[in-house]
């Protein structure tokens, strides 16, 4: 079996805009050291051969949508359909393991979004079929900018239409490799403000305040996936009450 990492490394970049900066404190092995002789009584003459202390990390400053994770109905809006909107610690675990399939949108310029009809264009050509509980990973080869200034400006995304579409087909769980799943917000704000279209802002995202779905963003190495014939796993940290959280993305699939 082959396993394919869809997550981007978690770690400090100053290249990131600053409300997505991941800010961590290491605690190297000798830091430990006074601890146990301290606060345990450990005498450093009992100390097994070999051993300085253990190696501790405090994770500083993170948000929930620094880095590859998975957005909850919450993120979207406090209700969906009438109810209240699932955090991300009541995703159900089953929603996050099906077959995978990629949907190659990177041809679409930056600031056009997809719609339904490049969906299904796309999965007319490559004869491919949706099936209800598939994890869909939208391909815009956008991940390039991962880790620079340009990130968050650039990029295609979803149109509400397409989100929704894919909802219908019975879809719940779809990623994205761009920095969000609408198109760049900045891009989204100027739009809005041109057109004078008060339905235009966070389009895609707003889908979830009818229909119950989730969506990943940031995710990396879809080009190494095929279309098809693969699995997803994708399971959030347990973040009680929190509208999103990192998780370990990865695909499955025999070589």
């Amino acid at each position: 079996m082959k396993i394919v990492d869809l997550s981007k490394p978690i770690r400090y970049n100053k290249q990131d805009p600053w409300f997505m900066r991941v800010k961590i404190k290491r605690k190297p092995h000798k830091k430990a050291n006074l601890l146990i002789r301290l606060f345990l009584g450990l005498p450093k003459k009992l100390f097994p051969k070999g051993f300085v202390g253990w190696a501790d990390d405090t994770i500083q400053k993170m948000g929930v949508h620094s880095t590859t994770h998975i957005d909850a109905p919450w993120h979207y809006s406090p209700t969906c359909d009438g109810k209240p909107s699932k955090t991300i610690d009541e995703m159900p675990l089953e929603l996050g393991y099906g077959d995978g399939i990629v949907i190659d949108m990177t041809h679409k310029p930056d600031f056009e979004a997809i719609t339904v009809e490049d969906i299904k264009g796309f999965l007319e050509k490559e004869q491919l079929s949706l099936v209800p509980g598939m994890i869909v990973l939208i391909k815009t080869g956008r991940d390039k900018y991962n880790g620079t200034k340009e990130f968050p400006m650039k990029g295609t995304g979803m149109s509400a239409s397409a989100t929704e579409w894919l909802i219908d087909q019975g879809i719940k769980v779809m990623g994205i490799d761009a920095w969000g799943w609408d198109l760049p917000l900045k891009h989204l704000v100027q739009e809005a403000k041109k057109s004078g279209n008060s339905e235009l802002f966070w389009e895609a995202h707003l889908v979830g305040q009818r229909k119950e779905y989730y969506h990943m963003e940031q995710l990396v190495n879809l080009e190494a996936l095929p279309y098809s014939g693969f699995k997803v796993a994708v399971f959030p940290l347990k973040i009680v009450g929190a509208s999103a959280a990192p998780a370990r993305v990865v695909a499955l699939f025999d070589e």
